[in-house]
């Protein structure tokens, strides 16, 4: 699977990248195996939203003015999805 990418608004798309506005498209073109984009817009806690949305979806990168928050939103999503492990994990005992 490919790594997840989180850039900003203005990068290019590579040509073997495919753009989604919703999560219907993203869910389709990530099952066919193509690497999603999706450009994020709004608010930051609409784009942290959007951005765990559509990640536990499929989609691989993410264009976004919020590149440090939305980093943190996808590898949570990442490791809830089980698709990588978590940073940090601790045990607890009641």
């Amino acid at each position: 699977m490919t790594p997840v990418l989180v850039t900003g608004p203005d990068r290019r798309l590579e040509d073997s990248w495919v753009e989604a506005r919703s999560a219907a498209e993203v869910e389709r073109h990530a099952r066919a195996g193509r690497t999603v984009v999706v450009t994020l817009s709004g608010d930051e806690t609409a784009q942290l939203a959007t951005a765990a949305v559509f990640a536990w979806l499929g989609a691989r990168v993410f264009r976004t003015a919020y590149q440090e928050q939305v980093r943190l939103a996808l590898d949570m999503t990442e490791s809830l999805a089980g698709r990588r492990p978590p940073a940090l994990a601790r045990r607890g005992l009641a």
